[in-house]
């Protein structure tokens, strides 16, 4: 029996092409996928992101908890409301998920991991939280939605009266309460917008009504093409417990400069990177996908994300590389028994709206 979040049954007014998601039956599209992604690049869209785990962490001692726990120094969240994003690691330097974390008092932490991982990732918490005297709450009584694009931020305090005094100051990664609405300048597409946490029972009335106010809604196949525009990660395709976050492109999180210690520090510590995540753009007809093989002048490597990029009218993927290649070379990848001639870039391929390459 696959999953449900509290959204489903507007999924199904809707009209969704409904899809099994790692155990969770979930929009794919609405109709048109492509329309779908150049809503939320050039005016906005909603996500039912529900399926993603909340958890919130309290006692004086989380700050110390996380320090250990995490790749990023939470020494960085000083400001209630502010977020910070890191890869949770395993004692040999994978990354078991990456997740935000959002500092709201120093008895009170709250983190959003993936869902397909939800499950690992709370057993392997509180394995770390024995004798910690901090308390872990699996939040499954709230929701999530997020609206991205342009006019998100609009969308959502035309819907949410009252909610612009409250959050027109919130700078990307900040979030704050507003009744029972918690509302992050975050998200996964390469837009400004908010994502927000609210209750179970309130979130298919929200839902509707940001339809009302115009807010198309938008599967998980346009967030696929939108996040890969945007350069970020999917766990799973260009990380897992196999990949140091050092050779995912995520060494920009991960704290190596202090004396903190975390899990998986020593080990990132101890091994040589001999890889990359790098951007590529097809210059050959076809379309790259995840797991095809890279010919470089410096070893193989192979695509961890591919697809057609509505924003740039061409075929792009991230690829895990020898660090060896640089940005600007010409590399081969192989689709179905041909070589096509792709070139190495530094992403995001898009954001904002515009295209970058």
């Amino acid at each position: 029996m696959l999953k449900r979040t509290p959204l489903y049954r507007a999924h199904v007014a809707m009209g969704a092409k409904l899809v099994d998601f790692g155990g969770w039956e979930m929009p794919l599209h609405y109709g048109s996928q492509l329309d779908e992604h150049h809503k939320v690049r050039r005016h906005c869209g909603m996500f039912d992101v529900s399926h993603m785990q909340v958890l919130d962490f309290r006692g004086n001692g989380a700050r110390g908890f996380l320090r250990h726990l995490v790749a990023n120094n939470v020494d960085r969240l000083k400001e209630p409301g502010k977020a910070l994003y890191s890869a949770m690691l395993n004692p040999d330097g994978g990354v078991i998920d990456d997740l935000i974390i959002y500092f709201m008092s120093e008895s009170w932490f709250r983190i959003v991991v993936n869902a397909g991982t939800a499950d690992k990732d709370v057993a392997w918490m509180r394995k770390q939280l024995e004798g910690s005297g901090v308390e872990l709450s699996v939040r499954n009584d709230l929701a999530m939605v997020a609206v991205q694009g342009p006019e998100a931020r609009s969308k959502v305090w035309q819907v949410i009266a009252g909610s612009e005094s409250a959050t027109a100051h919130l700078k990307p990664f900040q979030a704050v309460e507003y009744g029972p609405y918690f509302i992050a300048r975050t998200g996964y597409t390469g837009e400004d917008g908010f994502e927000i946490v609210l209750p179970a029972g309130n979130a298919e009335e929200f839902w509707n009504e940001l339809a009302s106010a115009g807010v198309s809604p938008i599967g998980l196949g346009a967030r696929d093409t939108l996040r890969l525009e945007a350069g970020m990660n999917l766990y799973g395709q260009d990380m897992d417990e196999k990949v140091s976050p050092l050779e995912a492109g995520l060494a920009w999180t991960v704290d190596l400069k202090s004396e903190r210690d975390f899990i998986g520090k020593s080990a990132l510590l101890g091994k040589p990177v001999t890889r990359r995540l790098a951007g590529l753009v097809l210059i050959d007809r076809g379309v790259l996908r995840a797991h095809q093989q890279v010919l470089t002048p410096h070893g193989e490597g192979e695509i961890t994300s591919g697809s057609f990029s509505p924003t740039l009218g061409k075929s792009i993927a991230l690829a895990r590389i020898p660090k060896e290649v640089v940005d600007g070379e010409q590399v081969q990848v192989v689709v179905r028994d041909k070589k096509l001639v792709a070139k190495v870039v530094k992403y995001p391929f898009a954001r904002n709206g515009k295209p970058l390459i």
